[in-house]
This record gives C-alpha cells, sequence and structure tokens, in this order.
C-alpha cells in the first residue's frame, strides 16, 4: 500500500475531500483579508476569493454527500485518489514551471491558489466518473455471475427433473401396456382407445423431457470448438434420416460446403433437425437443397425446401421451446427442435432465421463463424453432390 493509500484509509475519504474544500476555503478568506489590509482594491480582493471558494464550496458539499451518492463504498477511495492527485499535479506542476521558466509566474499567490482549486475540482469530477464507472462494472459481474448460478442451478434441476421423471413415465407406459395385453379380452374398444391415449402421452411426455434435457445443457456440456468440415455433417445428418427419406422418397441436394469453427456433434444436430423439418413439413416430395455462403466473418448454411411454408406473422415464434404451429395429428414432433437449432446457433456466435411464406417453401439460414486463418474451402471434384430417391 503506497503513501497516498495509507493517508487516504488514515484520514478517511470523505474527510480528505472535505480537508481539501476547507483548505482552499481557508487561503481564499485569508487571501482577501491581506489584499485588502494591505490596499487592494475590495472589490478586485473579493472577486478572487470568490473565484477560488467556488470549487472549495463543491468539494465541501461533494465530499460530506458522496456517501449518499450512487457509488459503492469501496470506490470512495477512488474519489479521494482522484480529487488529492490534481491537486498534486497542479502544485508541481506550477512549482517546475517557476524554477524551469525565466521570470518564473508573475502572481505565484493567485496561480498557488486559483489552479489548484480548480485542478482538485477536475479530480474530483474524474474520481467520480471513475468509481461510478467502477460500481457500474461490480454490479454487471454481480449480476453476471448470479444468472450463472441461475443458470447452474436450472441445468441442475433440469438434469434432475429428466432423470427422476424418465422411470415413473416409462412405468406408466409399461403398466399401461401390460394392462392392455392381460385384460385384452375384457376391454372395450372404448377402453383401448382410452389405454392408447395414455400411453402416447407419456411416450410423447419423455420425449419432451428428453429434449428438454438436452436444451438447458447446450452450454454446459458443449464440446470445445474444432475445424469441422460441414460437408462430413451434412452426410452424416442424411444417413441418419436414411429411412425417412426413403418413406418420403425425398431429393436432397448438396452443394459445395466450406470448414467452420464449431462442436461437431452439435452442429450434426442441427443440420439434422433443420432436414428433419423439412422432410416432415410438406404435402409433396420433399426436394431439399443445403448451400453455403460466405459473408465476411462468417458463413451462411442455408436449408432450403419446398414444403408447406411459414406465415411472416409466426417465423419468430417457431424458434420457442414447445411452440408448435400444428396439432401433433398434422404433423409430429416436440415443438423442441427448432428452438434448439437457435441455442446452438447462439452458443457458436450466431443465429438462426427463416425466410418463407405459405406454400412457397422455407429456408432456413445459420450464420456459422469461419475456420481461423481459412480461406474459401475448394470446390470438390465432379460438383455439388445429389441424395435422391433413396
Amino acid at each position: 500500500m503506497g503513501t497516498g493509500a495509507r493517508l487516504i484509509e488514515t484520514i478517511g475519504e470523505r474527510r480528505l475531500i472535505v480537508a481539501i474544500g476547507v483548505v482552499f476555503l481557508v487561503a481564499a478568506a485569508i487571501r482577501g483579508y491581506v489584499r485588502i489590509a494591505s490596499g487592494t482594491a475590495p472589490t478586485s480582493a473579493l472577486f478572487v476569493s470568490v473565484f477560488i471558494s467556488i470549487p472549495a464550496l463543491i468539494l465541501l458539499y461533494g465530499g460530506y454527500r458522496l456517501r449518499e451518492m450512487d457509488i459503492h463504498p469501496d470506490f470512495h477511495s477512488t474519489v479521494a485518489t482522484w480529487t488529492t492527485g490534481g491537486v498534486l499535479a497542479m502544485v508541481g506542476f506550477l512549482a517546475v514551471y517557476n524554477v524551469v521558466v525565466e521570470g518564473g509566474i508573475s502572481n505565484p499567490d493567485r496561480a498557488f491558489t486559483i489552479l489548484p482549486a480548480f485542478s482538485a475540482l477536475a479530480g474530483f469530477a474524474l474520481g467520480l466518473r471513475d468509481a461510478q464507472i467502477k460500481t457500474s462494472k461490480r454490479e454487471i459481474d454481480t449480476t453476471v455471475e448470479q444468472l450463472r448460478m441461475s443458470n447452474e442451478r436450472l441445468e441442475q434441476f433440469a438434469y434432475a427433473a429428466s432423470h427422476d421423471l424418465q422411470e415413473p413415465l416409462r412405468m406408466v407406459s409399461s403398466y399401461l401396456q401390460l394392462l392392455e395385453r392381460r385384460a385384452d379380452d375384457e376391454l372395450t374398444d372404448e377402453t383401448r382407445e382410452f389405454l392408447a391415449y395414455a400411453v402416447d402421452g407419456a411416450d410423447r411426455m419423455r420425449a419432451m423431457v428428453d429434449g428438454l434435457l438436452v436444451y438447458s445443457r447446450i452450454d454446459t456440456e458443449g464440446k470445445p470448438f474444432e475445424t469441422v468440415a460441414l460437408e462430413d455433417v451434412v452426410e452424416r445428418a442424411v444417413d441418419d434420416l436414411g429411412v425417412l427419406i426413403e418413406e418420403c422418397d425425398a431429393e436432397i441436394t448438396v452443394g459445395d460446403l466450406p470448414q467452420v469453427e464449431g462442436d461437431e456433434m452439435q452442429l450434426h444436430r442441427l443440420v439434422q433437425n433443420l432436414l428433419q423439418n423439412a422432410l416432415e413439413y410438406t404435402d409433396d416430395d420433399p426436394r431439399v437443397r443445403v448451400t453455403a455462403e460466405r459473408n465476411g466473418d462468417t458463413w451462411i448454411l442455408s436449408v432450403q425446401d419446398n414444403g408447406i411454408g411459414i406465415d411472416p406473422a409466426n417465423q419468430d415464434d417457431i424458434f420457442e421451446v414447445f411452440k408448435r404451429l400444428h396439432t401433433r395429428e398434422e404433423y409430429p414432433g416436440t415443438g423442441i427442435g427448432l428452438a434448439l437449432c437457435q441455442r446452438i446457433a447462439e452458443r457458436h456466435g450466431g443465429e438462426i432465421w427463416v425466410d418463407s411464406e405459405p406454400g412457397k417453401g422455407s429456408t432456413f439460414s445459420v450464420s456459422l463463424p469461419v475456420e481461423r486463418a481459412s480461406q474459401p474451402s475448394p470446390k470438390r471434384r465432379g460438383g455439388p453432390s445429389v441424395s435422391s430417391r433413396r
């Protein structure tokens, strides 16, 4: 701890600022009295004294009200340090100027009272600003830490809820199916229908809980970013959706894709969700095209389909958790896939959006960071790959 810091701690921040104000106020009074006693015109002497008294009174008031200002007590010393530094800096400058410059200062008593007083006031103002910035930064840091802890607790709760709910839901579904098998001869058609609804509800609840668990752990269980070839990611996603592609008689066209910085597993989930939506939300044979375009420091990955489209009024809603625009009878799903895609895009420092009109298909676009120190990937020989009517 330096001498100045020890002095401030010993005297106290508020007392030191008030003391500086008192010193200049007393100096103004003494100077006025001496000037008048020496025959200087009272108006001239009082003018200079009042001029010195203005910053002195402001320092007195500011030091007295320091505790009531929107500044954390830990940073009161910052204000005191700036105020003291303003005085010492100006006094040191005047002293050096008086020695170095030929002829020195023409009116030393005026210079050594007026200029340090206003320099102290300037230091006080800068100290207040610095202390307010530090206070705001501490508040932000505290809020961020509270949010981090809150997110951790929510993720722990989501994990515990998912883990604890899985078994009861599995038991409900299993025992309902067991009941249906053992009492098959005694059940009416209506009872079988009710049991089917109950089993379906339990299975859907399990799927929703699983999706919520994955959604809540995007950040905590994500892997460190590495160079990822989007071509491989899309190829794996197409392979995983092979059965659905065959059932839909779909055609998927893949353009030239780059390498990006990201989490390969999460990017695979993002691409697979977008492709699955493109395959499911269509009334005709699905035609899907996957392309990428460079835009500054990001790649824009786009998945275009010929599906049912989305009303512009609902295009923001589809990225909300469990938000569905259609009934499960019309189109399957849990309503969490696009929300998951949004979380993955955000973790990669990008965003996701959709361009669509009802009946005219949709184009989902995701911005992803360019590979470090990379150039646009060269095109593969033979042109774009096409997976058709698998």
